[in-house]
């Protein structure tokens, strides 16, 4: 093995990285791992104040505010990110939302179709317009797809979110195959229970569609994994970060889970 094969770190230097909902939680950690360790990295966010606060708080980062469920929001995203970076090398479809919790019966159709949209068609959307300059990178270019542990494990109550979770899974496997010969990788991360607010009103809803307090709920999800303990974001960053990396060179189409061991849900 040659010496420079040995270095302890991940190089992604200069790579063009678009990660959508990057403006907090999971995606601005992503975000800020991989501005430190030299990446170039645009982010998109549905929140103008959590875009603006998150580009003046990390040095080098830029930002274009749109909602990416909205297919004219994703065409003026990608366009922006296109003219500053002239090329895209990494592209992370972070975005999604919670969903209903409850049991299936009562869920609005606008919030099914809401969790649908934001949650599956996004990455759709954003994976049509980010092909072409992904198929032109010759810097390792590869796409993550940021799941959930309910991707792979049946999620009671909430079966809108737990849905589009177990459709990323097949999308990335789906992806793996297509574009391999184009020698794009494809995978996903699934991140168990996350500390932070979203997680909060998360247990909060379920415990309320349960009957149960907050904290039997919350001691109850901590039962369940085998670490007994909830996932930091940046945990996942440094996932996202190895994935970019050519140390994950062959590393395609998987989906691989910072969870603790979540044994179930």
């Amino acid at each position: 093995m040659k010496a420079d094969a040995l270095s302890c770190t991940v190089d992604v230097r200069d790579l063009k990285v678009l990660v959508t909902a990057g403006g907090s939680g999971i995606g601005r950690a992503i975000a800020e791992r991989l501005i430190e360790a030299g990446a170039r990295v645009h982010i998109t966010d549905v929140s103008a104040a959590a875009l603006e606060l998150a580009c003046k708080e990390v040095p080098g980062l830029t930002g274009s505010q749109g909602d990416a469920a909205a297919a004219h929001d994703v065409d003026r995203v990608v366009a922006d990110m296109s003219e500053r970076f002239q090329g895209l090398d990494v592209l992370v479809n972070n975005v999604g939302i919670a969903g209903p919790t409850g049991p299936v019966e009562s869920y609005a159709d606008a919030d099914v179709e809401r969790t649908i949209d934001t949650n599956l068609k996004s990455h759709f959307y954003f994976l049509k317009r980010c092909m072409p300059l992904l198929k032109a990178s010759a810097s390792n270019p590869s796409v993550l797809a940021i799941g959930s542990v309910a991707g792979r494990l049946g999620y009671g109550f909430r079966t809108p979110y737990s849905a589009t979770k177990w459709a990323i899974v097949g999308l990335v496997k789906s992806l793996a195959s297509e574009l391999g010969p184009h020698g794009i990788r494809a995978n996903a991360i699934l991140p168990g229970a996350v500390k932070s607010p979203r997680m909060d009103k998360v247990i909060a809803d379920r415990a309320r569609a349960m009957g149960v307090g907050f904290d039997e709920m919350r001691d109850s999800y901590l039962s369940r994994i085998s670490l007994r303990r909830m996932v930091d974001p940046q945990d996942v960053a440094n996932l996202a970060l190895f994935l970019s990396s050519d140390w994950a060179r062959n590393i395609n189409g998987q989906a691989i889970s910072v969870d603790g061991n979540v044994e179930y849900l």
